[in-house]
């Protein structure tokens, strides 16, 4: 069972989302953690029958905050605001990573909440609004009629059909066609943008102040979500990256990373790519990778079977579409930086 709504579509078709787990009584709002003064991260999450939030990271800006990524569901949007009231400042801008729901639906919200703010991020929306999500809208009917789709997911189902035919609340107002240093009420950020990586558009970005880079998902745990991807524009953001002198990365799913943390990251997405475009035994790779990526991960997690088999389902998805994504070139009208 795919479900083309929920990035990544691993975790509904391995069944990581499926009724046989306990669904939540109620969400807790996810607690916003300081990283250093003035940068703090909301983390994302994956509950038992919903779809995931993505992380979000805020910098504190000398005339307001600066949000990178807004998540999905209300529960995570909330914990944005709750931030801002805490801090007593308004939301002046939102960097958006790419174009994936678990990252963008909550800038209606915020946008309602402090009208004023600007959106940043490449133009791989347009593609996406047209293509990918165009075709998800027309297949949620379908969805929401399976009887194997518990209730609590069905409800986000129908969250990210209403987000997709409000697409152009998704927009940028300053569409990001080349890395360039962006001053945002007061702060200075190096926006990076990288083409046909993670989406077709990917944006990065990085604080030279307290050399803080947000990654959105041009790394995530417990495996790479590879729906949307060309792996070899992808390798090459990662090499920029690694040029970068940050000292704490933060990945659009999981958990802040030490440099050596992640090139440790990216060695193992690049042989993990490569044993996908191999003749190798697919649970090979798989293995390569869930052995490899171990020591980045919860060290109280027992889920390593589930690692194993979104491994195997990448190394499918990539060897089905000639070593990419199928949706690789699903806009290729992304500026080239210069």
């Amino acid at each position: 069972m795919t479900y083309r709504f929920c990035i990544p579509f691993a975790l509904l078709a391995l069944g990581t989302l499926s009724g046989a787990q306990a669904g939540a009584e109620s969400v807790p709002a996810p607690a916003a953690s300081a990283i250093v003064p003035g940068v703090w991260m909301i983390p994302g999450g994956i509950l038992p029958n919903h779809e995931p939030d993505g992380n979000s990271v805020v910098f504190d800006a000398p005339r307001g905050l600066i949000v990178v990524d807004t998540g999905r569901h209300s529960w995570h949007r909330d914990a944005i605001l709750s931030l801002a009231r805490t801090q007593k400042k308004a939301i002046i801008a939102i960097v958006n990573s790419h174009w994936h729901l678990d990252h963008v639906s909550g800038n209606p919200a915020l946008r309602a909440a402090y009208p004023e703010l600007q959106v940043y991020a490449s133009n791989a929306i347009d593609g996406a609004l047209s293509g990918f999500l165009a075709s998800s809208l027309r297949e949620a009917p379908s969805h929401l009629n399976d009887p194997r789709i518990d209730a609590e997911l069905r409800e986000d189902i129908r969250g990210d059909a209403l987000t997709i035919q409000n697409g152009t609340a998704l927009r940028p107002d300053v569409v990001i066609t080349a890395s360039r240093l962006i001053t945002m009420g007061g702060r200075a950020l190096k926006i990076n943008l990288a083409k046909n990586a993670a989406t077709s558009g990917d944006v990065w970005v990085y604080d030279d102040k307290t050399r803080i880079a947000a990654l959105g998902d041009l790394v995530t745990l417990p495996a790479p979500f590879l729906d949307t991807a060309c792996p070899d524009g992808w390798k090459i953001a990662l090499k920029e990256i690694a040029a970068t002198p940050f000292k704490t990365a933060i990945p659009g799913h999981g958990s802040p990373m030490t440099h050596p943390q992640f090139l440790l990251y990216q060695q193992t997405f690049e042989t993990f790519v490569d044993c996908s475009r191999s003749a190798l035994p697919k649970e090979e790779c798989a293995t390569g990778w869930t052995n490899s990526i171990e020591p980045l991960l919860d060290p109280n997690s027992t889920d390593g079977q589930r690692v194993q088999r979104m491994a195997s389902y990448y190394v499918d998805l990539l060897r089905a579409n000639g070593g990419q994504s199928k949706y690789c070139e699903s806009a290729p009208n992304i500026h080239s930086a210069s």
